[in-house]
């Protein structure tokens, strides 16, 4: 039986880091004009490509980088039965957090935010929400309930979205043609509350929104100030896809994932930016 005590100590420090990020301004992390941020694109447990991440990262050589994190839980188990350990990805990264709270960040995700919410989500004919609280019981026993509370307290604490200084925006997702009347470009500019992440508003269409249009990215791109938007959210079977040739979506969860370390201190293009992406399995 794992250490729930051990895990909350450590899942709600990194809730307090994340509230307290001197990047945070509103619910937009706002990067600095000088090293290196590397995104991620969905992990939902892939604690090899974490490792490997963790690896590339070095944050005890370099001061100067940051990482984004979002949608770390709800894993696909190798068999049906399996449990779901996505808690432990999260816990690592909680740790992570606390070792290196001015590196490393975490974005609100659809996954996360439904397990906060208690909105189920069922994929491959699992409710992945249910599943998630399954296996933090069989990690925990008596503790779990600890745990699963400091697990809300962690993904409560997420901010929205990031933004460099060269014009590049980031976020789990950017809202879709059917939720741009649910999001409110103002909202980013104050932190989020409880009361946000319940309902069906500018959080909500952040993390949820598919399917953009050229248009679309163009309005959010004049109303945001930004040149190139990085997500993920929509699955990637070969790592990533450039949409629109505004929009770059990474997936990190399999073993075609990639990240995408790019430099903050000069303007970026398209070009520089897909040049840029790593695939994990490059990394030894």
């Amino acid at each position: 039986m794992s250490d729930a005590s051990e895990a909350v100590r450590f899942l709600r420090e990194a809730a307090r880091l994340n509230r307290e990020d001197p990047l945070l301004e509103g619910s937009v992390l706002h990067l600095p004009d000088y090293g290196q941020l590397v995104m991620t694109g969905d992990l939902h447990g892939h604690r090899r490509n974490f490792e490997k991440l963790r690896k590339f990262c070095e944050l005890d050589r370099w001061p100067m980088r940051h990482v984004i994190l979002h949608e770390l839980i709800h894993e696909e188990p190798v068999s049906f039965n399996d449990p779901d350990r996505s808690h432990e990805l999260l816990l690592a990264a909680a740790r992570w957090k606390c070792a290196f709270p001015e590196q490393v960040h975490f974005l609100q995700s659809n996954h996360e935010l439904s397990q906060l919410t208690g909105h189920e989500i069922t994929k491959g004919g699992r409710i992945v929400t249910r599943d998630f609280e399954a296996g933090v019981v069989q990690a925990y026993n008596a503790g779990a309930a600890d745990v699963l509370e400091a697990i809300g307290e962690l993904i409560g604490s997420y901010a929205l979205a990031g933004r460099t200084r060269n014009r590049v925006f980031l976020s789990h997702s950017l809202p879709g043609p059917r939720h741009m009347d649910e999001f409110d470009v103002s909202a980013l500019d104050r932190p989020t509350t409880m009361d946000d992440l319940h309902g069906r508003g500018t959080a909500y269409a952040m993390v949820w929104g598919r399917y953009q249009t050229p248009e679309l990215l163009r309005t959010l791109g004049e109303a945001l100030d930004v040149d190139f938007f990085i997500c993920g959210h929509q699955p990637q079977e070969e790592g990533f896809e450039v949409v629109h040739d505004r929009m770059i979506i990474l997936a990190s969860d399999h073993n075609h994932g990639v990240f995408l370390p790019m430099d903050l201190r000069r303007r970026l293009t398209l070009f520089d930016l897909t040049r840029l992406i790593r695939p994990f399995a490059a990394i030894a």
